[in-house]
């Protein structure tokens, strides 16, 4: 029996949490093409950071897209236990935490540095990564960088 490569089936988003709302359904609308696409090359398993803004509009794009695809699992790729990611938006962050499948921290406690180690653990344990990134500095651009550096496979809702 030949064994399956989870990386083969995992994606992760990244993207600007500054990401204007008139912006949205644009978004959303690629969100869910290219997620669907995923689904049908055999991606079922979706990471995401939870972060207001790209990270929350495509975790409730998978969770939209769980009800008429039920393999699908999301998971929130949490930095720490200690960071209150809620704090912008607790009725959000509820309902995507409520509809994740997993919650993972990365970390027991908040340091310096423990946002990037979330986002190289997603990248290390994905074959695709779908992002929105408009900037070549900040940390959307690190973590895009650094995932195509491990050979992920990036598509950039932004151009």
């Amino acid at each position: 029996m030949e064994e399956t490569n989870l990386r083969d089936k995992t994606c992760f988003f990244c993207g600007h949490r500054d990401l204007p709302e008139v912006l949205y359904p644009e978004v959303q609308s690629k969100l869910e093409r290219e997620i669907l696409a995923l689904i049908g090359h055999g991606v079922i398993y979706f990471g995401v950071g939870a972060a207001v803004g790209f990270d929350t509009l495509a975790a409730l794009t998978v969770l939209k897209l769980k009800r008429h695809h039920p393999q699908v699992k999301l998971a929130l790729i949490l930095p720490c236990k200690n960071h209150d990611f809620g704090q912008d938006a607790p009725e959000l962050f509820e309902q995507i935490s409520t509809g994740a499948d997993k919650i993972v921290y990365t970390a027991e406690r908040y340091f310096n540095g423990c946002m990037y180690k979330r986002n190289r653990q997603m990248a290390g344990a994905s074959a695709w990564c779908v992002c929105y990134l408009e900037r070549d500095t900040g940390t959307t651009a690190y973590t895009v960088n650094y995932a195509q550096s491990l050979g992920v496979r990036i598509v950039n809702l932004a151009k």
